[in-house]
């Protein structure tokens, strides 16, 4: 039985990201998401006014009679969501978390391909392939999607969490290397995009609109990430929280690694320790700009902070911009 609070959850949702693909968002996912081009239907007898370049010579030569093939435009998309739900998704600094802001762009992209009659699955991950929807049809199966990414974050609180502890390990300790550090007695496990990734390349033959949703604290992936690009159309959407490039100076802090459970007490107070974490994580976001850049991968940046369907939108224009040229 579905709990109520997330039952109630997904009707909120469907309600406000239903009116905003209704009036928004349909004609931009139409104008940016092509089908997969021309596919093949049947092989017919040439008549005069044909495309000479049609010809199935093939078939011509078997038969001793001109034959054409004939194609028609498929139009239907596979998109597939692939949604990073580690430790570090749950941290917030405002009114909701990274998860949340996750499961309202899961929810606009279900939506709107469901609304353009396209299939939409899911995979959500950390360190493995934790749960597997396969691609579906109609209004129903999208709110499961919905549903499913919804009740991954419900799990029950957690202690507070820096996520940007885990990016940065070795600069704390080098600033700060006097400072008391533990270890938790059960590690939660790290992300492995890498891991999603090879998991969509064996269960989706076909080319695939993907979107990888995470906050991208891992290593290692970009490999694989390419070769998932050179098969399907990959969209990273960063999630992150204003806490991740600047923290306040609110003095001593235990910070804790969401997915390992390390903590680390830091002074916030320390001019120097607030500028390094800025500096490193804007070196971050344009280490992570960068290489998508130069892997032809698209990417989207989303503040947990704020309403995600504005920075979607503005996704969406400039992929279509790009496409026209």
């Amino acid at each position: 039985m579905i709990p109520a609070e997330i039952a109630q959850s997904v009707r909120r949702i469907q309600v406000v990201t239903g009116r905003q693909v209704a009036e928004v968002m349909a004609g931009a996912w139409l104008s940016v998401f092509k089908g997969r081009g021309m596919e093949f239907d049947e092989v017919r007898p040439y008549t005069p006014g044909d495309d000479v370049r049609t010809i199935d010579w093939n078939v011509t030569a078997r038969t001793g009679e001109p034959h054409v093939k004939r194609y028609v435009e498929e139009r239907e998309l596979t998109v597939m969501l692939v949604v990073d739900v580690s430790g570090s998704l749950e941290f917030g600094s405002g009114t909701r978390s990274k998860l949340e802001a996750a499961v309202e762009l899961s929810a606009l992209l279900a939506l709107s391909a469901i609304a353009n009659g396209d299939k939409v699955g899911l995979l959500l991950f950390h360190h493995g392939a934790d749960l597997y929807i396969p691609p579906r049809k109609g209004q129903k199966h999208a709110l499961r999607v919905i549903r499913e990414v919804l009740a991954r974050g419900a799990g029950g609180p957690r202690p507070p969490a820096a996520s940007w502890f885990l990016a940065l390990p070795r600069l704390v300790k080098r600033l700060f290397g006097k400072l008391r550090e533990t270890t938790a007695a059960a590690p939660r496990g790290s992300t492995s995009i890498a891991a999603a990734l090879e998991f969509c390349r064996k269960v989706l033959p076909r080319k695939t609109v993907l979107f990888l949703v995470s906050d991208f604290l891992d290593e290692g992936y970009l490999p694989v990430l390419r070769n998932a690009n050179g098969k399907h159309d990959v969209v990273c959407a960063l999630v992150e929280d204003p806490r991740e490039r600047a923290m306040a100076p609110v003095g001593l802090v235990t910070l804790e690694d969401a997915e390992t459970g390390r903590t680390q007490l830091v002074d916030t107070g320390s001019a120097q320790f607030r500028d390094a974490l800025a500096r490193e994580a804007a070196a971050r976001a344009k280490r992570l700009s960068d290489a998508l850049r130069a892997s032809g991968v698209d990417m989207l940046t989303l503040d947990a902070t704020l309403p995600t369907v504005d920075p979607l939108l503005r996704f969406f224009r400039e992929r279509a911009r790009r496409r026209r040229r």
